[in-house]
C-alpha cells in the first residue's frame, strides 16, 4: 500500500543537501500534527560554494515545489540559501509566512564570557550582505567575532561518514584559527555543522561552547501557525535531487521518527 498523500496544514522545508535534517528533527519536536516535506538539494550541493546566481535560481525553483504541494509554511533550513536569497524569496511571496536560519550571533552575545566569538560558515554565509547586517546590529557591544570560513566541510559531511580521516582533518584546520584567537563560544553557521557538533567540540575543546538555531527556528515555525491541527496521524516526506539510498542511510542514521523517501520530481 502506498503512503497515504501529504495533508495540510504543510510545513515545506529545504536544504543544499542532508544538513537541513538537523533542522527537520526540532520541527518534528515542536509541530506534532503537521505533515513535513523536506527537499535536499543534494544533486547540487554544497550551496556554500555556488555562485550567489545559481543559490537564488535553485532556492526559487524548490520553493515553488514545495508551495505546488501544498506548503502553507517554508522553512530554509540552510544558511546560505537564507543570507542568499530568504529577501528574493520574501519579495515574491509576500503573504507566505517565510522562516529562515541564520547564524545565531545573538545567542552567542548572551553566552560569551570573555566576549570572543567564532563563526563556522560557508564562504557564501560569510559574504553576504544579510549576514554582514546581522554583525552590524551588534556594532557598540563589548565583543569580538571571529569569521571562520570553512569551504569543503559541508560537502564532506553531506557525505555521512562523521569518522572521514579528511573530514576530520579539515575541522582541525578550520578550528585552530578560532582556538589561537582565544574564542569561548563557537557559532555552527550551516546546518550541516550540527551533525559532526561532537568532532568539533573535540577539536576546539570542552571549555567551548557551540550554539546551534534548529529549536529557535521551530519555535518561530510554531508561533507562526498559531494552534495546531485536531491530533492525527502525521507523515513526513523527505525529497532528494540526489541519491534516494544516501538519504535514506542518513536520515535512518540521524533522525528517530518514521519518514518516506522518494526523488524530487522534475527538480
Amino acid at each position: 500500500m502506498s503512503p497515504r498523500p501529504l495533508q495540510p496544514p504543510l510545513i515545506g522545508v529545504f536544504d543544499s543537501g542532508v544538513g537541513g535534517l538537523s533542522v527537520l528533527k526540532a520541527l518534528h519536536q515542536q509541530l506534532p500534527a503537521h505533515d513535513l516535506l523536506y527537499v535536499a538539494d543534494s544533486a547540487h550541493a554544497p550551496y556554500g560554494e555556488r555562485s550567489d546566481e545559481f543559490i537564488t535560481a535553485r532556492t526559487h525553483r524548490i520553493a515553488s515545489h514545495l508551495l505546488a504541494q501544498g506548503a502553507s509554511l517554508l522553512v530554509i533550513a540552510c544558511n546560505t540559501a537564507t543570507a542568499v536569497a530568504a529577501a528574493s524569496l520574501r519579495e515574491r511571496w509576500p503573504h507566505l509566512p517565510i522562516v529562515a536560519v541564520e547564524p545565531g550571533i545573538k545567542p552567542a552575545v548572551a553566552l560569551t564570557r570573555n566576549g570572543h566569538i567564532g563563526v563556522m560558515a560557508t564562504p557564501a554565509t560569510l559574504r553576504s550582505d544579510k549576514f554582514r547586517r546581522l554583525l552590524s546590529a551588534h556594532d557598540g557591544a563589548a565583543i569580538e567575532v571571529h569569521l571562520q570560513p570553512c569551504p569543503g566541510l559541508a560537502g564532506l559531511i553531506e557525505h555521512g561518514n562523521g569518522e572521514d580521516p579528511a573530514l576530520l582533518a579539515l575541522i582541525d584546520q578550520f578550528s585552530r584559527p578560532l582556538k589561537q584567537a582565544g574564542v569561548d563560544t563557537v557559532v555552527l553557521g550551516c546546518t550541516h555543522y550540527p551533525f559532526v557538533a561532537a568532532q568539533i567540540q573535540a577539536a576546539l575543546g570542552k571549555h567551548v561552547q557551540l550554539v546551534d538555531t534548529a529549536d529557535a527556528v521551530a519555535r518561530q515555525a510554531a508561533r507562526l501557525l498559531g494552534p495546531p491541527p485536531a491530533t492525527r496521524s502525521r507523515r513526513v516526506l523527505l525529497q532528494t535531487t540526489g541519491s534516494a539510498n544516501h538519504l535514506t542511510r542518513l536520515a535512518h542514521h540521524w533522525l528517530s521518527f518514521h519518514f518516506d523517501v522518494a526523488h524530487a520530481p522534475g527538480l
